[in-house]
């Protein structure tokens, strides 16, 4: 259709980036509302998976990032609400500043023209 923004997916290896920001801004979410404010953030031009959303969220579980406790949702449904934990805290910087440095660098290569390398 002309004039309608068709959404991506959420490149590989960004998601879980995504949700520590996410639950570091704010605060503990449910994995429907996680999957939302990502696509609200993104302008709508993401689209984040529910198959791909929960299995990264076990994930960063598992590692201790985030911690879960069962809640009742908006519309009062019983719902997982996950929120950062302070490893979850430390591990967002450091993939912060992974993902700046990853981003400088590509950055470089698009800035590059062939006289520059004469």
């Amino acid at each position: 259709m002309i004039g309608t923004k068709e959404k991506k997916d959420v490149l590989q290896g960004t998601l879980a980036l995504m949700v520590l920001k996410t639950l570091d801004v704010l605060g503990p979410l449910h994995g429907y509302a996680i999957a939302r404010r990502i696509e609200q953030i993104s302008g709508d031009l993401l689209s984040v998976n529910q198959g791909t959303l929960y299995p990264v969220l076990l994930k960063l579980e598992q590692e201790g990032s985030i911690a879960s406790e069962w809640g009742a949702s908006e519309n009062n449904r019983k719902a997982r609400f996950y929120r950062l934990t302070r490893a979850g805290r430390q591990q967002l910087q450091v993939e912060t500043r992974d993902w700046e440095e990853t981003s400088a660098i590509i950055g470089r290569f698009f800035a590059l023209k062939a006289t520059d390398l004469k």
